[in-house]
């Protein structure tokens, strides 16, 4: 439950750097623009459809990313799709949206299909009665994906070392504390810097490594037998305007986006889902229904025709989006409904308040996933609604992200049931992503 009133600054700064999913107090899910006071700024939480409409689309050139969000992305991803402003941005958009059109995206699914089969033999052979970490298990099947979909020759190195360089790596720079509330200089040392910088350099290290294994090989191949993955995708990706490839630092700040946004949240997503099910036995049995029907059938269309599997995923992402909160910083003063918003104001859209909000969501906090299956998805306002983002920033793989973990979904609760171990306690963690604080330990059992 959301603290009654606003937290003073002191408790602002303690739970920030606790869990800053926990600084929402009540009055935010009620209100639909809300004026704060920071140290260094003036800021605005904006959850009016209309006014969110305006900040990323009708005058999105007007808010940029605000220091706090690009010293959280400078790690790694400063040259990366998610960071770059201005031309920058418009080339590398240009320059990637092939690799994620329809079709392309669609060519995977066989790939997706692959891995979650795997992770539920896997299981079989483990035996019903075992105990999974299942986000764990999310985190270890998503990187098996972009194995098979992105880097079809390997990570270069163990999943499990991976998945726990990932997972430190997330875990660090999305935290946000006293220094950067103060605008303290970038060169003074935060907490958990160096651990970054050696998380950091191992990512360097295996991404550099497979990006020049496959330049070798394209060099070689001559266009013969090149492997179909994003990778070799990205490599070849030319700036339709200017015929420019895009260079080193480009390439492995956008793997390392990729990363987050095809491995990390879909990850995430997917274990919030089976989360959910595993206390809604009754959409558990509906999702199940569906997979037994549709999985037998052919691969192509299959994300489309799970509709039901796909409302549960959607539903989950509302709950727990990815990305529990963005934000912006004004350039030019501004109106958003009746505020005056001066410049270098602080516009903050927070997701998981968002899609919860009192005004926007009947029973805001429930899981229903019949909220996103027809009529009522298309009544779903498309500002009230934002696990990818909205306007020209909008994320540009979430096509690929709702086809994996719907196909993934469906694959897994066709042949278990999985059951949240009595008194855990589950809790949603908020750093770059929104992930569960602990473990969501869970017990295989054969379907009914």
């Amino acid at each position: 439950m959301p603290p009654p009133t606003r937290l003073g600054l002191i408790e602002i700064i303690q739970t920030l750097r606790r869990n800053p999913l926990e600084c929402w107090s009540a009055e935010f899910f009620r209100e639909p623009i809300a004026k704060i006071r920071l140290p260094l700024a003036r800021a605005f939480l904006v959850h009016d459809p209309a006014a969110i409409k305006r900040v990323l689309l009708d005058n999105a050139d007007n808010y940029r990313k605000d220091p706090i969000q690009r010293r959280i992305l400078s790690s790694g991803l400063a040259d990366g799709l998610l960071s770059v402003e201005g031309s920058r941005w418009e080339v590398q958009r240009r320059t990637l949206a092939p690799l994620f059109a329809k079709r392309t995206v669609a060519s995977f699914s066989e790939a997706v299909l692959t891995a979650a089969h795997e992770l539920a033999d896997k299981w079989s052979r483990l035996g019903y009665g075992t105990v999974v970490d299942a986000a764990a298990e999310m985190t270890l099947l998503t990187l098996k994906v972009l194995a098979l979909t992105i880097f079809s020759d390997g990570i270069g190195g163990d999943f499990e070392e991976f998945r726990l360089a990932m997972n430190a790596y997330f875990g660090v720079i999305g935290r946000i504390g006293a220094l950067d509330l103060f605008g303290v200089p970038e060169f003074v040392p935060r907490p958990g810097r160096a651990r970054l910088r050696r998380t950091m350099s191992y990512f360097e290290r295996v991404i550099d490594e497979i990006i020049e294994a496959r330049r070798r090989r394209l060099a070689c191949s001559a266009g013969k037998d090149d492997p179909n993955d994003i990778l070799t995708l990205l490599l070849r990706a030319l700036d339709p305007s200017t015929g420019q490839p895009m260079s080193l630092a480009e390439v492995r700040s956008n793997i390392l986006t990729f990363l987050s946004a095809g491995h990390e949240t879909t990850a995430n997503s997917l274990a919030w889902s089976i989360f959910l099910l595993s206390q809604a036995p009754a959409w558990r049995t509906r999702v199940r229904e569906e997979a037994v029907r549709e999985l037998s059938g052919p691969t192509a269309g299959l994300a489309d025709r799970l509709l039901v599997t796909r409302a549960v995923v959607e539903e989950a992402l509302r709950l727990y989006p990815p990305i529990a909160a963005l934000s912006r910083m004004s350039e030019r003063p501004d109106n958003l409904g009746s505020h005056e918003v001066g410049a270098r104001s602080l516009i903050v859209i927070a997701p998981y308040v968002l899609h919860r909000h009192e005004r926007l969501w009947d029973r805001g906090d429930m899981f229903d996933p019949s909220r996103f299956l027809p009529p009522a998805r298309s009544e779903v306002p498309r500002f009230a609604y934002l696990p990818f983002g909205a306007g020209p920033r909008t994320c540009i793989g979430s096509s690929f992200a709702l086809q994996e973990a719907t196909i993934v979904l469906a694959v897994l609760m066709r042949r278990f049931d999985l059951d949240l171990l009595p008194d855990t306690k589950v809790w949603p963690l908020q750093g770059i992503t929104l992930r569960p604080t602990n473990a969501l330990p869970m017990r295989l059992r054969k379907c009914p």
